[in-house]
């Protein structure tokens, strides 16, 4: 059997790189996102949700998630620290995910959508980069829809690459600033490239 080919999706906060993995698993693709990763190993009681309560010196508890954001975006030394525990283990699930999805006929690609792709220099696992950009005050709006404030979005910000800069160093760029339907149209395109 052919090698899947290995796509991820990168971008700023808010961009729509939700949106584009949804549109590929629509087209037939085995998607993963790092963020679901994450709250999976945050769990109560997993051996990671363990030592980042450790890390952290907070409860395993409902607002689990939430209580480890206000912290450690809030204090950078100690995001560094939760990032040692967290990426290794998602990296490591995202492997384990590929040769399962490379046990399974059905897939046409293995899409993964990791917003810190280039921070942690993960870019050389992947055989297609897509980039997806958004005009800055229309990100900060979605963003805040989602619930949370233009602060959140700033600290988180800081922590990522220029959207610029990620666009350069990809395969291919998607703007989200229109419709989904205009969003579909420029998947499609991509598609009809690979």
């Amino acid at each position: 059997m052919l090698d899947l080919l290995k796509i991820a999706i990168t971008g700023g906060i808010a961009s729509g790189k939700s949106s584009v993995c949804k549109l590929f698993e629509e087209q037939g693709a085995f998607v993963v996102s790092c963020d679901a990763i994450v709250h999976e190993l945050l769990s109560p009681g997993t051996e990671i949700s363990e030592k980042v309560s450790t890390l952290l010196g907070i409860q395993e508890e409902v607002d689990f998630r939430k209580k480890i954001a206000e912290q450690v975006f809030k204090d950078s030394r100690m995001l560094v620290e939760l990032e040692k525990i967290l990426h290794p283990a998602t990296l490591y699930k995202i492997k384990t995910l590929f040769k399962e999805a490379l046990t399974k006929e059905n897939y046409t690609y293995f899409v993964v959508e990791i917003p810190l792709l280039f921070e942690i220099r993960n870019e050389d696992f992947y055989d297609i980069v897509i980039t997806v950009i958004a005009d800055e005050p229309l990100a900060k709006e979605r963003f805040k829809k989602a619930g949370f404030s233009y602060e959140d979005y700033e600290r988180r910000m800081k922590r990522q690459m220029p959207q610029e800069e990620k666009a350069v160093r990809s395969d291919y760029v998607i703007k989200n600033n229109g419709s989904l339907k205009d969003l579909k149209k420029q998947v499609n395109q991509v598609l009809q490239e690979l």
